[in-house]
């Protein structure tokens, strides 16, 4: 994420991580956590995460992705967002208002941030989520939430979690804002989903990504090492 908007974060850090030390919060109902909820580390190394076993997909047909308005050459989500990409920073794309983005190249490889965020949804998401962003039977589809969700309710629910409690479940998503292997990716996790969400990428590994810069693995080392 860009230093302009790392001092925004910093309250966000700070109230989650009351929620994380309780460590007792789990991605869905207490009494049915999916067991394969350790799974990612390893694999999001090898990046073969993809290959882990997934939470059960919805059954129903899966809803049409909204539109992505093209305007002036800019890309625009559904809720107003510009998510066309206009600089790089630390190995990572950014708008004009320094929201996370991807960009593809005419040849099909994605940016290595995206890539990144692919492996890391993989290792760390999926398992609730669902490969590549479809959402389970008890958890929403990412891919889909990014489209009518802002940037930084998106953040802010990454790193404090999420409760949805009712007569059938108590639905619980714990608090990111202190696990590196999510919170130093997060941006990159956004750039991923989002294009999983636009349709620009399919589903799967990437088949063909760019190269990881040295301000990739800079900024990388500096936020692992912290």
């Amino acid at each position: 994420m860009t230093s302009k908007t790392t001092a925004s974060l910093l309250a966000i850090c700070v109230a989650c991580a009351a929620s994380a030390i309780a460590g007792t919060a789990l991605c869905a109902d207490r009494r049915n956590a999916p067991a394969q909820a350790g799974a990612g580390a390893a694999a999001a190394v090898s990046g073969d995460a993809h290959e882990q076993p997934a939470a059960e997909a919805p059954a129903e047909e899966e809803e049409e992705t909204p539109a992505v308005a093209a305007t002036d050459g800019k890309l625009v989500l559904p809720n107003g967002q510009d998510i066309t990409p206009d600089h790089m920073e630390n190995g990572r794309w950014y708008t004009a208002e320094d929201i996370p983005t991807y960009k593809i190249a005419e040849e099909g490889a994605v940016d290595w941030a995206t890539f990144s965020g692919y492996r890391r949804y993989s290792a760390e998401c999926h398992v609730c989520h669902g490969p590549d962003g479809e959402g389970s039977t008890y958890a929403p589809a990412l891919r889909k939430s990014v489209l009518t969700m802002g940037y930084y309710d998106f953040l802010e629910i990454a790193a404090s979690g999420k409760q949805e409690v009712n007569t059938a479940a108590n639905l619980v998503m714990p608090a990111f804002g202190t696990n590196k292997n999510v919170w130093c990716y997060i941006d990159d996790i956004y750039a991923y989903l989002l294009a999983r969400g636009t349709g620009d990428l399919p589903r799967g590994r990437p088949a063909k990504r760019e190269d990881k810069s040295d301000e990739f693995v800079a900024q990388e080392d500096s936020c692992m090492s912290g």
